[in-house]
């Protein structure tokens, strides 16, 4: 039987509705993703957007979540998020502590 190991981390599950007016949205939702991918506990982030936005972000802790969120320049993301961009959204914290996945071969 083999073994493998797995160090569980955090995912922060951002689930949006975006407003009408959502001016300067893309390009603040770009610097984001750059700033984050700088923070300290960063591990990655996968986004979606139809009728809802759906963005995960993974963190090695809760430490690192917490630094993210009082970041000067995500703290003016936000004010502009709930300003103007969003007509409503909200944040799940969770723990990973399995995961499994399928890729298929397409070579």
């Amino acid at each position: 039987m083999m073994s493998t190991q797995f160090k569980s981390y955090y995912a922060v599950i951002f689930t949006s509705i975006k407003s009408v007016h959502d001016d300067g949205y893309s390009a603040m939702a770009e610097k984001m993703f750059i700033l984050a991918q700088q923070q300290p506990g960063f591990l990655g982030m996968e986004s979606a957007r139809d009728e809802i936005g759906i963005t995960v972000s993974f963190w090695e802790n809760e430490e690192s979540i917490l630094a993210w969120k009082q970041h000067l320049d995500h703290l003016e993301a936000q004010l502009f998020g709930q300003k103007q961009w969003y007509d409503s959204y909200k944040v799940r914290i969770c723990k990973v502590e399995r995961e499994y996945s399928f890729n298929r071969d397409t070579n």
